[in-house]
């Protein structure tokens, strides 16, 4: 699915801070600054955030640093 386009929600699976950090081998704190800074968007529900599992896949893929070669 291409940037910009939306799913039903009944169609987006959501994870928890917890779950994002395990998915990028990341502490629980980054995910948070991630999600403060607007980087990795998110959703609060009460003191909790939910963060769309396609969103950290877009995050990880527009991250990736490739190495050029010569």
């Amino acid at each position: 699915m291409a940037a910009g386009e939306s799913r039903p929600l009944n169609e987006v699976q959501f994870l928890t801070v917890a779950e994002v950090a395990s998915v990028m081998r990341v502490s629980k704190m980054t995910v948070y600054r991630l999600v403060h800074s607007g980087h990795l968007p998110a959703i609060r529900v009460g003191r909790s955030f939910r963060v769309p599992e396609q969103a950290v896949h877009e995050y990880l893929r527009e991250s990736y640093v490739g190495v050029e070669t010569a």
